[in-house]
């Protein structure tokens, strides 16, 4: 499974683009700003899936507090019968956060970055490698196998516009896939 810390409505347009892309599988039902089901129900749909990858979108609406879609997060990430591949941690505008570190980080050109990019994909020269979004300060407290910074999926200024095959989402999703060994 491929965590995905954006919910919103291009988000869920963007991840099933990249599902069926992939030859998996995007849990719809999670897609709400902020997240409209809770962990436990997740972790059903995702066992129901009939195909792998299983792509899950977490959001927090801006909260700053461990919102709906991190908790949700946390749940299915601690859940035993539930495998995380990576993550797909996504830049926002929210205040006073943690952010959290990221493994790889990619620009809404698709290219690896040194530092970390914001909403709009953009890279922050000298910035450490970190995403800061509303719904990623909880994943600071798992080993996680690949976390994959990138600006708001869906947008960064139509560089990762679904109608043109989410190219950013998709690179990302398969950096993923690649580390897993899919």
């Amino acid at each position: 499974m491929i965590l995905i810390t954006d919910g919103d409505r291009l988000a869920k347009e963007t991840v099933e683009e990249v599902a069926r892309y992939i030859g998996g599988r995007c849990i719809s039902a999670s897609a709400g700003n902020p997240t409209p089901i809770n962990g436990e129900e997740l972790v059903k749909l995702i066992q129901q899936a009939p195909n792998d990858p299983v792509l899950v979108m977490f959001d927090d609406c801006g909260s700053i507090r461990k919102g709906r879609g991190e908790q949700a997060l946390e749940y299915v990430i601690n859940h035993r019968n539930v495998e995380v591949l990576g993550v797909v941690a996504v830049a926002s505008n929210s205040p006073n956060v943690a952010g959290t570190p990221v493994h790889i980080a990619l620009d809404r050109n698709g290219n690896m970055v040194e530092h970390q990019v914001d909403k709009n994909g953009m890279e922050v020269d000298g910035a450490p490698l970190r995403i800061f979004g509303d719904t990623v300060d909880v994943l600071n407290a798992y080993q996680l196998p690949l976390v994959v910074g990138i600006g708001d999926i869906g947008k960064m200024d139509h560089y990762d516009d679904p109608l043109w095959g989410a190219p950013v989402t998709k690179k990302a999703v398969q950096l993923i896939l690649d580390n897993a060994g899919y």
